[in-house]
């Protein structure tokens, strides 16, 4: 006897106990937690004892002292310095050794100095051209710009050192934007190894051009 007809056989003799699977009640395992973990809110009902003790309470407590707040003292304007007088206030005073060489260096001639643009020194003196490496923005040809940060002034037989830069009512260095220059395309090949493809990377930088058109050593004897 084969074995699917021995299993059928055995199946008819067995009675049938249980309901099949489809058959039997569905309930969600989220829907049974939620019905056990339900409670219903109990609310005490207040006596008309209770009530009557609160509402005693609340007759014999005597009303609250009210203190009157104080008032703020009115606002006095007071007179703010200039911009022009803090700043003059919070430069230190120049040292009279400074006060009596500096003449004898401004009555000497061919100046130069050391100027500071963007961090970067720049040895010139009046008359050089500046080629900055760089785009300076903000700015058109024809613009006069103030260039106050000089670590180093000085002439043939004397030098004015700074500590880091020399206090700019000292001296005065202006430039004028001659305009932007640009350099000659630039292509650059970029290759990995083992790797054929290749990427061609274009670049064209652009630099702003200045004049000093004046360098000169201030009076302080008035400072």
């Amino acid at each position: 006897m084969s074995r699917a007809l021995l299993r059928s056989v055995l199946e008819l003799r067995t009675p049938v106990t249980r309901l099949p699977p489809s058959f039997l009640p569905f309930r969600p395992a989220a829907a049974a937690a939620r019905f056990l973990h339900q409670t219903a809110q109990q609310v005490e009902p207040t006596s008309q004892s209770d009530t009557a003790a609160a509402a005693t309470l609340l007759k014999a407590a005597p009303p609250k002292a009210t203190t009157p707040t104080p008032e703020a003292p009115a606002a006095v304007p007071t007179s703010t310095p200039s911009a022009g007088a803090a700043v003059a206030s919070q430069q230190p005073p120049i040292s009279q050794q400074v006060k009596e060489l500096l003449p004898v260096l401004a009555a000497q001639p061919g100046h130069y100095t050391t100027i500071h643009i963007h961090g970067k020194p720049y040895l010139v003196t009046e008359g050089d051209t500046v080629k900055l490496p760089f785009k300076m923005p903000g700015v058109a040809p024809g613009d006069v710009l103030r260039l106050n940060r000089a670590s180093v002034i000085g002439s043939r037989d004397l030098t004015l050192q700074g500590a880091p830069y020399v206090d700019e009512r000292l001296f005065e260095c202006r430039a004028i934007v001659m305009g932007t220059e640009s350099e000659p395309m630039r292509v650059m090949i970029k290759k990995k190894r083992r790797i054929r493809r290749k990427k061609h990377v274009f670049s064209k930088h652009k630099y702003t051009v200045l004049r000093i058109n004046q360098l000169k050593i201030n009076d302080v004897s008035n400072l």
